[in-house]
């Protein structure tokens, strides 16, 4: 059977190009496979058949890259939820719009099965939850687009070190990602609370208060995110430093675990994943098993819009269970909010958020 999607934003992530991915001169000129609708695009099932903005301009652009015919390019999300019936429903609108669009998704009469969110999940921690619950409520699976969730060597990782202990008891953990907390650093928070099956428990933070995308992105209004990270002492005990205050042109995705049995060595940028076992009080290096190659642009991070749209293809077939569930993304969510709150009142926070610190906005696009 071919299922219908649609998509609610037509900017970059949606399919035409993102800043730091694609060729500037490419970006929102031409279809980019990198996306939501390359995603789509790529599986055997689903079929993308409408799309809605409030930009007439983009909208008409996006659906002519896309061949979306004109009677389906809605000017208003509403529009489109009204009138197409679809089994999924990607949100690709700025982070501050995306609790009014799942929830609208959800609840509407197109009755998606399943609503693809952009990152991060939301832009305050209460906006995420209600997301989830809303979702809960109407039988709809919400997948957050944290990329790397959709990679076989991530997912082949996770298994070996909770199904095969290869680190035992993870002690410390560091992190570095490049600057920015709510457009870029989820990625590496998403990916460490994965890895470690953990929430944060105590955060402890600083930010910058630089942004060098905002001027290239046009941002049409204000925006808190930047750059910035802290301590955090997660639940499973393991203390964790987070550096995201590095500029992109210098700065690499890594995590460094320290655990009982083993540590590992992560580098995204570069490619290099190296492990290494203790053995007898020795670290002895060893690899990876089930883990070929070094991690690559083109195979790993690229192919994660097809491999995320391929799972909810198996989604909707009741093949496989969603592996980067709404509960999980607020994770990461209330790491960053929480480096926000942590710097500007000059404390330790504690995880989950009393409510009144749940409402609070951290604005990016």
């Amino acid at each position: 059977m071919t299922y219908r999607a649609g998509v609610i934003g037509t900017g970059g992530i949606a399919g035409m190009g993102i800043l730091g991915m694609h060729d500037e001169e490419a970006i929102g000129t031409e279809k980019i496979d990198a996306s939501h609708a390359g995603g789509y695009a790529s599986t055997d099932e689903i079929e993308l058949v409408a799309v809605a903005d409030v930009d007439e301009e983009k909208l008409a652009t996006f659906g002519s890259a896309w061949d979306i015919p004109p009677e389906r390019q809605y000017v208003g999300h509403e529009a489109m939820l009204a009138e197409e019936d679809l089994d999924v429903v990607s949100i690709c609108t700025p982070s501050f719009l995306h609790h009014e669009h799942t929830i609208d998704a959800a609840q509407s009469a197109a009755d998606p099965a399943v609503i693809w969110c952009e990152k991060p999940i939301a832009s305050q921690v209460s906006a995420a939850e209600e997301m989830v619950e809303v979702c809960t409520e109407t039988d709809t699976e919400l997948v957050v687009n944290h990329s790397f969730r959709f990679t076989d060597k991530l997912q082949r990782l996770h298994n070996l070190i909770h199904e095969q202990n290869i680190l035992g008891e993870v002690k410390s953990v560091g992190t570095q990602y490049r600057m920015e907390l709510m457009r870029n650093s989820t990625h590496v928070l998403d990916t460490l609370v994965y890895l470690l099956d953990a929430r944060a428990a105590q955060v402890s933070g600083y930010i910058t208060g630089e942004n060098e995308a905002v001027d290239s992105l046009d941002a049409t209004q204000d925006v808190i995110d930047a750059g910035g990270g802290g301590h955090v002492v997660m639940d499973d005990g393991s203390f964790v430093t987070v550096d995201c205050t590095i500029p992109r042109e210098m700065s690499s995705m890594t995590l460094n675990f320290i655990g009982t049995e083993g540590k590992l060595y992560m580098n995204n940028d570069d490619g290099e994943w190296r492990y290494w076992s203790l053995e007898d009080g020795d670290h002895v290096e060893r690899s990876l098993p089930g883990i070929d190659g070094a991690w690559t642009w083109e195979d790993d991070y690229k192919r994660s819009f097809a491999n995320a749209a391929t799972h909810i293809q198996d989604i909707l077939n009741g093949e496989e269970e969603n592996y980067s569930p709404g509960v999980e993304a607020a994770r990461s969510l209330e790491i960053i909010v929480g480096f926000y709150l942590s710097h500007y009142t000059g404390s330790t926070v504690d995880i989950p958020l009393a409510q009144p610190l749940r409402e609070i906005p951290i604005t990016s696009w």
